[in-house]
């Protein structure tokens, strides 16, 4: 997964990390030849008669040698933060871009808590290892090989004592990724949870202390989030090891190097003591830069376990087939406008799921008003969804003005088809922005143009009486409005694109009977050229329809007129005169 991941940097940020990486050796060299100095300054001082104007030279070029070093580092420190942020923006984008992309059937597979959670969580891991890993976790295996070289020559005890302390040292780290990995993985999912019930918790809050529910959904919180902790606190306490461990390991090796140190001088001539003094002191700094390298590879086990995680929920996003395609241009040229004709539609949500959608069939000309209408959960509304593809159908074929959907490319077939759902979706902004966003079939909207939609919508007045009228701020999800008023800006916004067919989702269900009755006056009398298809709940949203399709169990049970079916059709009966008194069906209302 991570390899995957890796192919999608651009050139100029692999370039930027191969100067990194050079950056790196440099910076290895310099720390690494600070040593050597070192030795010259032990043997100066051993020698009799040695001044202290003699100790300058080596003295100075280890400092130039340490603030080389510290520049090196800073340069390296700025190089890999840019370019995890350049690489994370980037895929950030794309992650977005792709979920945009994803039809209803994806998102319901991932879950909108989820995708959050990747497109933020998930790429903060991603960030921290690739700026840990170009300033530390590169430079740890390059120090510890290149001190190993500069020793290897040396007394084959003290390079004994060092092997030693590595093969302890890969032991323990190797024991800490196995026990640590499978945890990271739960962890992430566990962010995914704690994230999707506080989402719930803030969408529904209302609700929770409604039924003073508070505690109960504080217990399904602390469950999540107990389980989190404890998964961390284990994490946490493994890798709180590591330190002490290391330290263990790296204090003891200096005492094995100068315990053997001391044999050997102690048995050594006297022209040799000085010689393995000297080299025992760089022997021991380079053991120590051995440790260090080390310690610094271990960065990788606290951070590439839970990286790798996040990098391959990351490519399942961006690798996910998408279950609906559009051909680039439109192939077919549409005959006609407005015209809807349905074949044989079936649907349902996976192979092995029952229909939703059985052997549907109808047909729309141009000004028609189709309206649908059955017991919830009938598939009155996965129906009508079917034609902006929001899903596709698995059985039959859906044409609009002689094409099928499918051979529409995606701008073309939204730009004929208006939606208006049955929950408005508002987005932050101001009123105008929300009715003109997207790109409108009429071209730029202007003013004019917005108040013609609004009015249509029977939402001009309330505008109207605001202090900025189109200007007025649109809280996120419109919460600022009430439910009516959001439903009629929600309407308007389809209306202002003039598409040739409309579709209303049981979208009168938050108007009061009034604003639904004028409302559907105004629809009659001024979008004659549209065809509209209605999803409702009420009998005199629909009584006017042209046809009139009564779902059951995602079959039509009953067509024809309000008057036909009135007569003729037992369910849409049960539903009339539950609603409506004999006298009203009969005159309208």
């Amino acid at each position: 997964m991570m390899f995957k991941l890796m192919k999608r940097f651009t050139k100029k940020e692999v370039a930027v990390m191969v100067l990194t990486l050079g950056l790196v050796f440099l910076s290895v060299w310099l720390d690494l030849e600070i040593p050597s100095y070192m030795s010259e300054i032990t043997a100066l001082l051993q020698t009799p008669g040695t001044e202290v104007s003699a100790l300058k030279e080596p003295a100075i070029k280890m400092l130039s040698l340490s603030f080389g070093s510290f520049i090196v580092a800073a340069i390296i420190g700025f190089l890999a933060a840019r370019t995890a942020a350049s690489y994370t923006t980037r895929l950030r984008s794309q992650i977005y871009t792709r979920v945009m992309d994803f039809s209803q059937a994806e998102i319901k597979q991932f879950s909108i808590p989820s995708l959050l959670t990747r497109s933020t969580n998930d790429l903060t891991q991603l960030q921290v290892l690739i700026t840990m890993g170009l300033q530390v976790i590169t430079k740890g295996p390059i120090m510890a090989l290149w001190a190993i070289s500069k020793i290897a020559d040396k007394s084959g005890e003290w390079v004994a004592a060092v092997a030693v302390a590595v093969v302890i040292v890969l032991l323990m780290l190797t024991a800490f990724l196995f026990l640590a990995f499978p945890k990271q993985r739960r962890i992430q999912k566990l962010v995914d949870r704690l994230n999707a019930i506080t989402r719930e918790s803030l969408i529904g809050i209302r609700v929770i202390r409604a039924y003073n529910a508070e505690g109960y959904q504080t217990d399904k919180f602390n469950v999540t989030n107990d389980e989190l902790t404890r998964l961390q606190l284990f994490v946490g306490r493994i890798f709180s090891l590591m330190g002490p461990v290391m330290s263990l390991i790296s204090s003891g090796l200096t005492l094995v190097i100068y315990w053997i140190g001391a044999h050997l001088i102690s048995e050594a001539v006297l022209e040799a003591k000085i010689g393995l003094f000297a080299d025992m002191v760089v022997f021991s700094s380079y053991g120590m830069q051995v440790v260090m390298g080390f310690m610094m590879m271990m960065m990788v086990f606290m951070i590439l376990p839970r990286a790798l995680v996040s990098a391959g929920r990351i490519n399942e996003v961006l690798t996910l087939d998408n279950s609906l395609t559009y051909p680039e241009k439109t192939s077919i040229e549409p005959r006609g406008q407005g015209h809807i004709v349905f074949d044989d539609v079936s649907f349902r949500y996976s192979k092995t799921s029952e229909a939703v959608i059985e052997h549907v069939s109808f047909s729309a000309n141009k000004g028609d008003t189709i309206a649908f209408i059955g017991s919830t959960g009938s598939g009155k509304s996965t129906l009508v969804n079917l034609i902006p593809r929001f899903y596709d159908a698995t059985q039959g074929t859906i044409k609009i003005n002689g094409v099928d959907v499918k051979a529409y490319d995606q701008k073309e077939l939204h730009h004929r088809v208006g939606y208006i759902p049955q929950k408005a979706v508002l987005f932050s902004g101001t009123i105008r922005s929300n009715i003109a966003m997207g790109d409108s079939a009429a071209g730029q909207l202007s003013d004019d143009a917005i108040w013609e939609a609004l009015e249509l919508a029977q939402g001009k007045d309330f505008v109207e009486a605001l202090d900025k009228g189109l200007d007025a701020e649109v809280a996120q999800g419109g919460t600022n409005f009430s439910g009516g008023q959001r439903q009629r800006l929600a309407i308007a916004r389809a209306l202002a694109r003039k598409p040739e067919i409309l579709i209303f989702d049981d979208s009168f269900s938050a108007l009061d009977y009034r604003t639904d009755k004028a409302l559907r006056q105004m629809l009659s009398e001024r979008t004659q050229d549209m065809t509209k298809l209605i999803v409702a709940q009420r009998i005199s949203t629909i009584m006017d329809a042209d046809d009139i399709l009564v779902l059951d169990q995602g079959k039509v049970v009953g067509q024809g007129t309000h008057r036909e079916l009135l007569a003729t059709n037992p369910i849409y009966q049960e539903i009339a005169y539950s609603q409506l008194s004999k006298e009203e069906l009969e005159h309208g209302n």
